[in-house]
């Protein structure tokens, strides 16, 4: 079984960016799908994008479409997401998980999560 920790949140003002990273262990990255959820206080869990395994497809929810990008260095066993253009709006924590089915936009596709990183954003 993979173990994920995120790393790279903090502070920033809107405008700002921040890359986050997810290191693996265990084992190796590259027999999974990748992705990004986060989960803002009294909100559910929500979808942020995903990589597939070879880093080839990927895809992102509409609220961050343009601004964050995800990308993979499976040498390294690890998972980026670069956030550009923050707004207050993208606060939250910020989770990475693993898929050994489909690249899938939904919380049951992974089974396997990291315990988060916060970001927060201010105005």
């Amino acid at each position: 079984q993979v173990q994920l920790v995120e790393s790279g949140g903090g502070l920033v003002q809107a405008g700002g960016s921040l890359r986050l990273s997810c290191a693996a262990s265990g084992r190796t990255l590259s027999s999974y799908n990748m992705a990004w959820f986060r989960q803002a206080p009294g909100k559910e869990r929500e979808f942020v994008g995903a990589i597939a395994r070879s880093g080839g497809s990927t895809i992102y929810a509409d609220s961050v479409k343009g601004r964050f990008t995800i990308s993979r260095d499976n040498a390294k066993n690890t998972v980026y997401l670069q956030m550009l253009s923050l707004r207050p709006e993208d606060t939250a924590v910020y989770y990475c998980a693993a898929s050994q089915g489909g690249l899938s936009t939904s919380r049951r596709g992974y089974g396997v999560w990291g315990l988060g990183t916060q970001v927060t954003v201010s105005s």
